[in-house]
């Protein structure tokens, strides 16, 4: 062995575990990492221009590539810029890790410069968060990371890096990469599924989440279409299984199709892949509540702790969601007739997804969406926030394979534009669209800036309503007209775009959409389409005003 720096041990250890790619805004702290980077052109450095795009992006890469996304940013404010995205990736089961340049090691405790402590910080948000002390020890705490952040329920480690440890020069003993655990699921216990799917006169499946991938998606497809078990989407995981499935059943979480949610109550068996059943999935743990009375409740998830965490499983199988995918669909039995309920709840997702006009509406996102439908492939990966806006592509967008859907289950704000941004370096051959809300858009808008310096070819797709729409949506249901703290005054979107080197237009009506989307997309770089939407129509289901005669009733 030669000596390295901390920094190098570091880098290398990135690259033998396949990192190709870290997320950052730079830091006095981790100096020696980004020197190490310099001669490692293995790993594309992407620089942001804050700390939360950073952490968003490195939460949409682990998204995509099922492998950890990297992100380094500096101690004290960098740090708790980023907490955000490391919340998201906890809540939205996604591997992530986050390491902090931190105060030198003989400088702790007595609040140095941004210190922070670090693992008491992250430690309720993060499935581990640890400082490294020692830089003989780095091969050992990283192959740890890689293990802890993609083994069972896959989730963010931080680690924080002492500046002075990461200049220390020692000998150091590389580990080799962290090879995946992939657990079968129990033959018995796949059997006694199909014994009661038998018994069931009306099953239904809740797919997508941690540890979803594409093997997993492209085998459950098979399996429910062969059996016709109709299959629902948990909370923005509407890629789980391609929607052209003739047995997907459309999507849980907010707004909903009614008949969907029926399904879902009237269910003798519910087989849950995947997800966690959290509460929006649930509708507040009341659609599924956690004893589920009358029904049977099939729980499969990777991570053994999360069976039986709040939900009462009649059937628990922990398994990768892959294995388990392959196995129901490779098993043959006979005696398992096919269920019509798939179909039938297949043709009421179409008609829900398919939108109608609505009378008096000058800009209506309902058929936007369709037009999008018409002109974007399939393979289209979109990208947004939280915000009302967002229920069109959920209601009447139709995805396609793994990964077409890049939205935080965890509803956090600000996140559409930097997860673009990712997957627009990471796909290059596909279309990417960003949908933001007014309020959503400037929350991370200026990783317009990073766009533009690598190159990312991306459509933003910007509904102004002149308002924090969700937050109106409350308030008139519990204060109708005392309108307070939700009004926004806006910038012209489109010229803002421009100023970041890209192309943009300003859309105020449905009928100047459709042309305007095509002079869109046929550009290059940065694509922005301004739309200006009046608050009213709040969501795709509802207006203000019939908010106000329910709350005044």
């Amino acid at each position: 062995m030669t000596k390295r720096t901390g920094g190098r041990i570091l880098v290398d250890q990135l690259r033998i575990q396949g990192c190709d790619r870290i997320f950052t805004v730079p830091g006095e702290s981790f100096l020696a990492v980004l020197d190490a980077l310099h001669d490692t052109p293995e790993i594309d450095l992407t620089v942001c221009r804050q700390e939360g795009g950073v952490a968003y992006m490195a939460d949409a890469d682990g998204k995509m590539t099922g492998r950890p996304g990297v992100a380094f940013v500096t101690r004290g404010p960098g740090a708790t810029n980023a907490s955000a995205g490391v919340h998201v990736a906890f809540q939205d089961s996604t591997p992530m890790i986050l390491f902090i340049g931190d105060v030198a090691r003989g400088d702790r405790d007595r609040e140095g410069f941004q210190e922070i402590d670090f693992p008491a910080f992250f430690g309720p948000i993060a499935k581990w968060a640890a400082r490294i002390e020692d830089a003989r020890r780095i091969p050992e705490y990283i192959y740890r990371a890689y293990r802890v952040a993609t083994a069972g329920r896959p989730g963010p480690v931080v680690l924080a890096l002492p500046e002075d440890m990461l200049t220390d020069e020692v000998e150091a003993l590389d580990r080799p990469r962290v090879p995946p655990v992939n657990e079968e699921p129990d033959p018995g216990a796949v059997g006694a599924l199909f014994e009661l799917l038998k018994d069931a006169a009306a099953p239904i499946a809740i797919v997508g989440g941690a540890d979803w991938s594409p093997r997993a998606a492209h085998h459950f497809a098979n399996f429910a279409f062969r059996h016709g078990i109709p299959v629902a989407a948990a909370f923005r995981r509407q890629d789980a299984i391609p929607n052209s499935c003739g047995v997907y059943a459309g999507q849980l979480g907010y707004g909903p199709n009614p008949k969907l949610q029926q399904r879902i109550r009237e269910a003798d068996l519910i087989l849950a892949a995947g997800p966690r059943l959290g509460e929006a999935t649930t509708d507040g743990f009341t659609l599924i509540t956690p004893d589920h009375a009358g029904q049977i409740l099939v729980h499969v998830h990777p991570d053994p702790n999360e069976l039986g965490h709040i939900f009462h499983a009649d059937l628990p199988i922990c398994a990768d969601m892959g294995e388990f995918s392959e196995m129901v669909d490779e098993w043959n039995d006979p005696d398992l007739i096919r269920f019509s309920c798939g179909e039938d709840a297949h043709k009421e997702w179409l008609e829900w997804s398919e939108p109608k006009p609505r009378d008096g509406v000058k800009l209506d996102l309902g058929p936007c969406v369709a037009t999008m439908r018409e002109k974007l492939p399939e393979n289209t990966i979109v990208c947004n926030g939280a915000g009302n806006f967002s229920g069109w592509w959920h209601r009447y967008w139709r995805y396609g394979c793994l990964p077409t859907q890049l939205a935080p289950t965890s509803g956090t704000m600000g996140y559409g534009l930097p997860a673009a941004v990712a997957a627009a370096i990471r796909f290059r051959d596909r279309p990417v669209v960003c949908v933001a809300g007014d309020g959503d858009f400037l929350m991370n808008g200026q990783e317009l800036a990073t766009a533009a310096q690598h190159g990312a070819d991306l459509l933003v797709i910007l509904v102004d309503n002149g308002a924090y729409g969700t937050i109106r949506m409350h308030q008139e249901r519990e204060y109708p007209e005392r309108i307070s703290g939700t009004q926004l005054s806006n910038p012209d979107f489109a010229a803002l775009a421009r100023a970041f080197g890209g192309w943009a237009e300003t859309v105020e009506t449905t009928a100047d959409f459709a042309p305007a989307l095509d002079r869109a997309l046929g550009q290059k770089g940065i694509r922005l389409l301004h739309c200006k939407t009046d608050v009213e129509q709040i969501t795709n289901a509802t207006t203000i005003s019939t908010l106000r005669k329910k709350a005044n009733a």
